[in-house]
């Protein structure tokens, strides 16, 4: 089932032009649009046509913004809320996800507009060549000037569904859930929280650290950054970072974490990674995390040993 949250959308805005070209309306659509998957059809030379990773998705003159895969295609003033009721000073933003891909992937996307709180949903799994609509409504920062109906893509992160965290829901089929927290960043110091979940019926044992492999925006492998204990690139307090035995028995939990400096020096290159290819253990499920990992010149990537979360 898809994981895509959307609100109908209503309003008495100016018609106008917004981000990439995108025609603000002003109206409140009587029937909106069928959401969720889109049928397939007829192999046609489209924007929606599935195309190799890493080409530019083209965005067809007056229809949206568009990036990675992702394409705004309509905006407008006001939202529905759960009530039913229309709130004037809402923003709602229409757009489709298409995958490229050759397998199933799930999508987080991360919306703006200027004088609004910024909205994010999670769409997926989106199949192989598959389009997935979705609708999004943003609400008036308190204090801040509305820019009209202007929404941008901020971002947009993609993973493979097979390794799509799981902090709730159903129990993955590797009896563990693996997934990280939003983190913490204060003095160009950066961390992250990895926490496993034993949800199955037996005892999961760790031994250690967990196994980590940094990957770019094409989701292809860093090379050149080196994965310390955490002590080594920090010291976070708490207990002491001892490697350890640890067994969960069903229903426990386990707390790491990484930690990183975004420090630059004057020669390098700096690396930034947005995604996370985290195991709990060697010869674990793979699990993908986007940590936005802004490495800097350092070339070092902390990350601590599991202990039991009481």
């Amino acid at each position: 089932m898809l994981a895509l949250l959307a609100l109908a959308g209503c309003g008495t805005a100016e018609p106008g032009a917004g981000a990439g070209g995108v025609r603000a309306e002003a109206l409140c659509p009587s029937k909106a649009p069928p959401y969720g998957e889109v049928p397939r059809a007829r192999p046609t030379a489209t924007a929606d046509a599935p195309r190799p990773p890493g080409t530019p998705t083209p965005v067809p003159s007056g229809t949206g913004t568009a990036r990675d895969g992702v394409r705004i295609t309509r905006q407008y003033a006001g939202a529905i809320d759960e009530e039913g009721v229309c709130r004037a000073s809402s923003l709602t933003a229409e757009f489709e996800v298409t995958n490229p891909a050759a397998h199933d992937m799930t999508y987080t996307v991360v919306f703006d507009a200027r004088g609004y709180t910024g909205a994010s949903r999670v769409v997926g799994p989106v199949g192989p060549g598959r389009t997935v609509r979705g609708r999004v409504a943003m609400s008036r920062s308190h204090g801040d000037t509305a820019g009209g109906t202007s929404v941008s893509l901020m971002s947009v992160r993609s993973i493979p569904s097979s390794e799509a965290p799981a902090p709730g829901g159903p129990c993955p089929a590797s009896g563990v859930r693996v997934y990280a927290d939003e983190g913490d960043a204060a003095m160009g110091l950066r961390v992250v929280g990895l926490h496993l979940e034993n949800c199955g019926r037996e005892p999961y044992a760790v031994d250690g650290r967990p196994e980590l492999e940094i990957l770019d925006a094409e989701h292809e492998r860093v090379e050149g950054v080196r994965i310390l204990p955490s002590a080594e690139v920090a010291q976070l307090g708490g207990p002491p970072d001892v490697a350890r035995p640890l067994t969960l028995r069903p229903g426990e939990r386990a707390l790491s974490g990484i930690v990183w400096r975004n420090t630059v020096e004057a020669f390098g290159g700096a690396v930034d990674a947005p995604y996370l290819r985290v195991r709990a253990k060697a010869g674990a499920a793979p699990v993908t995390v986007t940590p936005e990992l802004d490495l800097g010149t350092t070339g070092r990537l902390g990350v601590q040993a599991w202990r039991k979360q009481e």
